[in-house]
Order: structure tokens, then sequence, then C-alpha cells
């Protein structure tokens, strides 16, 4: 009680008088009145002196020590403060939570019918009546799931066609945000065109929050292929790039390979965190999402009311415009579909939306092979024989000087006794001109014998082999009719980049290199009868192991010359595991194969 009657004087008064008055002071000892009797009264000699108690002491020093911190802050606290104060800025920058559509994120509107987000006016007021806005899915999105291909992106890395009602700058910006928030962040990547939807700058958008690499559509590889050998693979590349993730994922969203394991994985590291699935465009993330709240759902009732309302998946890059929050956990946090991140140099940029479908394998691929027509004279069958046995796509038919097959493995024909008496131009590919569709042209300038190559990409789009000098009016005459897509010459600017590559042999037991044409496809350089070459080296018969060769594509796309990727039936046996030590191994992130 007497603390409480202290602090309550000291508060109302903030001085000396009031305490007097509730804590009469103390008499010094060595001061007394001195008085007087005398008739006419007491009468005062001398003032009364008071000693300070050690209370007052106290209070009164702790005052003047607030009177001056609060005067003069310390460069301490100045500096906390404005620490403080730039935390407080960062959070403010939030993702819109306006109401949008469920299927792409595109804010509601009720004004522009062909724009994203567009609901009927009566339609918009209904379901704000009810508080369901949340639940509604915009024109643009029924539209694309019933096939129709509507671009909406523009500007640098956008897509022609169609008007273009935001850029691709505009979303990029759309996930500034998240460099600030803790979350953990799923990026995927397209194994069929592995440096066309790989990010490479995805730090600058997720800044220090740890990475989970996912690779998707790995059911589209070749028969026989070996996945510990691509998830090595997939980390030495991560090492030369050097990105640092905390586990590498192959999975499939079509056929749920992998799909559990991710899903297990997540519920360990995800601890309260927010998931991001990132990417570039129409890499899959949608389908992704979707394939993780159906496995999701087996344990938590949160995903299993999710799966009511999913995005829309298309084969029109650009379809998801805006973050779609995901309620995908019981315990709390939340799984967000993004918008793709939109480059330039994919060929999905620069053809037209109508031919976006022929893009997208449609089957697990083949490795179709371009090679000297020496392999069907040891197959020992006639032309007409092989020309009916070996279809790539509808009438192809091989060239007499240069063979197209669609065998799935890397295995060739045993070299016979005919191959002795073979020309020149029955064993070398020099001279040739391949024409991917009317997408891609390969001109052969300079190749060792018995050396092919190899093409994984989409399996609708044709394959013509031509002599070079034949090559340009060939192109001219059958574009749109053998060479499709593009599917009309017309607007078409043709293939006006040009790429000269200089390669070379480091063995004739594996494959050369890749040639990847950026979002569409890969082409291998592999050599047919590695024992017979072998010994021609052998021989110091001065082989040349240099490969040249010009690539053609349209303008802005790009090609990435990458040690080959380990696929089909041989994959496994040339491909060879670096030897690593303690430390190179605790570095490494962890493959998850399938």
């Amino acid at each position: 009680m007497d603390s409480l009657k202290l602090s309550s004087a000291y508060n109302l008064c903030s001085g000396r008088s009031l305490l007097a008055q509730v804590f009469p002071p103390r008499r010094s000892r060595q001061h007394i009145f001195i008085t007087a009797n005398n008739s006419l009264g007491e009468e005062k000699k001398e003032a009364p002196a008071f000693e300070k108690s050690r209370g007052e002491l106290f209070l009164e020093n702790a005052l003047t020590k607030r009177t001056t911190r609060n005067d003069k802050p310390s460069s301490a606290t100045m500096v906390t403060d404005t620490r403080k104060k730039k935390k407080k800025k960062k959070r403010e920058i939030v993702p819109n939570m306006d109401p949008s559509c469920y299927g792409c994120g595109a804010v509601l509107q009720t004004q522009e019918a062909e724009a994203p987000g567009y609901v009927p006016l009566d339609t918009y007021e209904l379901k704000k009546k009810h508080h369901q806005l949340r639940t509604v899915l915009c024109g643009r999105c029924r539209a694309l799931s019933h096939g129709q291909m509507i671009p909406a992106v523009g500007g640098h890395g956008g897509y022609g066609g169609g008007k273009r009602f935001i850029s691709a700058e505009q979303l990029r910006m759309e996930l500034s945000h998240i460099r600030d928030e803790k979350a953990l962040i799923i990026n995927l990547v397209d194994i069929v065109d592995f440096n066309g939807s790989f990010l490479t700058r995805i730090r600058d958008v997720v800044g220090a929050n740890p990475i989970v690499l996912v690779v998707t559509k790995v059911d589209l590889l070749p028969r026989g292929t070996n996945f510990a050998a691509v998830g090595d693979w997939i980390v030495e590349f991560l090492i030369r790039k050097k990105l640092n993730v905390i586990s590498v994922h192959l999975t499939s969203s079509k056929s749920m390979v992998g799909i559990p394991g991710v899903a297990s994985y997540l519920r360990q590291q995800r601890q309260g965190r927010d998931i991001y699935v990132l990417g570039s465009a129409n890499v899959g993330k949608s389908a992704f999402v979707s394939a993780m709240l159906k496995e999701l759902s087996k344990r938590d009732l949160a995903a299993t009311a999710a799966l009511r309302r999913l995005p829309i998946q298309s084969a029109m890059p650009g379809t998801t415009l805006g973050p779609i929050e995901i309620k995908a956990f019981s315990s709390g946090g939340s799984m967000f579909d993004t918008p793709g991140i939109h480059v330039h140099h994919r060929m999905a940029a620069v053809i037209s939306p109508s031919d976006l479908t022929l893009l997208a394998p449609r089957r697990q691929l083949r490795g179709y092979l371009v090679a000297p027509s020496i392999f069907a004279r040891t197959q020992q069958t006639s032309f007409d024989a092989l020309e009916s046995a070996i279809v790539v796509s509808g009438d192809e038919a091989p060239n007499t000087n240069c063979q197209v097959s669609s065998t799935t493995g890397m295995e060739l024909p045993m070299l016979s006794d005919v191959a002795g008496g073979a020309t020149e131009d029955e064993i070398n590919l020099s001279g040739m001109s391949v024409l991917w569709g009317g997408f891609v042209r390969l001109d052969v300038i300079k190749v060792p014998p018995y050396v092919g190559f190899r093409f994984y990409g989409p399996t609708a789009i044709p394959k013509e082999t031509i002599p070079i000098p034949e090559a340009d009016i060939f192109y001219k005459e059958e574009l749109g009719k053998k060479l499709t897509p593009p599917t009309s010459a017309e607007g078409w600017p043709g293939l006006e980049s040009q790429h000269t590559l200089n390669l070379k042999f480091d063995s004739w037991n594996r494959p050369a290199c890749d040639i990847a044409i950026s979002g569409f496809g890969w082409m291998t350089i592999e050599c047919g009868y590695t024992e017979h070459m072998e010994d021609l080296e052998a021989q110091n018969m001065g082989i040349d192991k240099t490969v040249q060769v010009i690539v053609h594509v349209p303008r802005s796309v790009e090609i990435f010359v990458r040690p080959s990727l380990p696929v089909g039936t041989r994959g496994s046996e040339w491909y060879e595991f670096r030897e690593l030590d303690e430390t190179e191994l605790e570095a490494r992130p962890r493959v998850y194969p399938h």
C-alpha cells in the first residue's frame, strides 16, 4: 500500500510537494527548533531543515534521466527505430486481395466482356449479396476450359494475337512481394524444355526463401530412361548455374508420378509457411497444384474442400493472371498458384496462338534418328520395305542420302560387311539440311562418319531432309504444307536467326552434346558405331571429331548447347556419375526420383 500511495502521488504531482504531504519528512537529528518562552508566546528562531529520503532521491534521479532521454534519444535507439520502420514499410507490399476469379486470378469486373475477370453485372451483384464472390469463374476461363485460345499477355515475353490486357512486366510485379515473405518456394521446370523453362534469376523474385525444384512431365521421357541418372544430370546443371535448392523431385502431374513424395516432403518442410508455386509460363503450375490437392486431400479436409474450385488448365500461356490463394492446410497457411514468368526467348512467344497446341508432346517421346543411309543397308532390307516400316509422322519418307528412324532406343543395327563398299555420301550427313516443321532448320556443314542426329520434341511436327543448296526453295514452297506448323505461311517472318556451332566429340562412346531449342525440344548428336570408330582411331586413320552445324530458328528464340541428357535404353550405360567427397555430398541437394 505504501508503494502504491507513493506511485500515485508521484504520477499526479511529479514533484516533491505532494510527496511531502503524503509522507511527512523525518526530522534531522542535527537540527532542532529553538523556542523562547516569554510572555509574548513562542517565537521561531530558525527554519527547520529536512533531509531527502532515499525514495525521493531515487524518483528524482529517475525523473531526470527520463526527461533527458526524451529530449535527446540515443544513437542506438535511433538505429533501432529506423530499422523497425524499414521492416514495417516492406511488409506493406501485399498481393491484391480484391475479389478475383478462382480459375485465373484476374480481378473481377463487369465492364469489358472480352477482358479477363468479366462477370455479368446481375451475377456479380447476386454473388456479392450472398458473399460468394470468391466462388466466381470469369467468362475467359469458361472459354479456355472449352479449348479456345485467348491470349491476354503482351509486352516483352508476351504473345501475339487478340487483345493484350496485361503485360509480362506487370505479371512479374504481381510476384514482387514474395521476396519479403517467409515462404517455401516450389520452382517448376519442364523436362522436355529444361533450359527454356529454367529460371536462372529466380532469386531476384523469391529472395532468400528456400527453393524446392520440381521437374515435371518426366513420364514423357523415352522408355528405359534411368531416372537416377536424370536426377544427377539435373543436380550437375544446378551446380553450374550456382542455384542452391534444398531438394529435387521428378514428377508427372498427369500420371501422379512423384506427387505423393512431394506432398510428404512439403508436410515436413512447410513449418506453417505459405507455399508459392512458381515457374515460367505454361510449365504446368496449375496442373501441379491440382495434382497436389488431390494427394493432400487424402489426409487433410481443407484440401478436400479446395478441390471444388481448381485453377483452370490450358495450353495457352498466360492462363493465370494473378496469384490464386488456395486454403490447402487445416493447420493454417495457404498454397498460391502464381502467374507464369514470361520469357521472350521461348518458341511460344513468336508463333500464332492457333499453333500452340502442336508444341505439346501428345505421347511418350521417341528418339527420331536422322542418320546416313548406310544404316538402311546394314539392315539388309529394301528401300520400299524400310520406308513403310519407319514412319515418323504422317507421310514423311526418308531421303536417299539420309535416313529417318523412329526407334526409341539408342542401339543401331550391327555394321555388316556390306558397309565396306559404301561411298562417302552413304556414311556421312555433311551437306544435308533437316527441317523440323517450319520452326527449325539444321544445316550439317561438317560431321564425322556414322554420326546421326536424334530429335526429341513435339510428336506431331514432321521432319524433312534435303540437300542444303535446295533447302531455301523447298522451305518457301512447302511452308504451311509439308512444313507445318505454322499452319499458314501468311504473316510468318521465317527463320531469321542463325547460329553457327562448332562442336566436338570427347568420346565415341557418348553423345557429343545436345542442341536445345527454347520452348520446343532438343537434338542429340551421337555416333552410331562406336566400336568401329574406335578401331579407326586406333589405326591412326585421322578421324576428325569436330562437328559444325548451322541452326536456323525464328528471331528471339534461343538455343542452348548442353551436356547430353541421359535418356533412352543406353542413357544409363554411357552416363558417368562424378565421384564426390563427403563435403560435396553434404552440399548437394537430395534427389527424389519417382
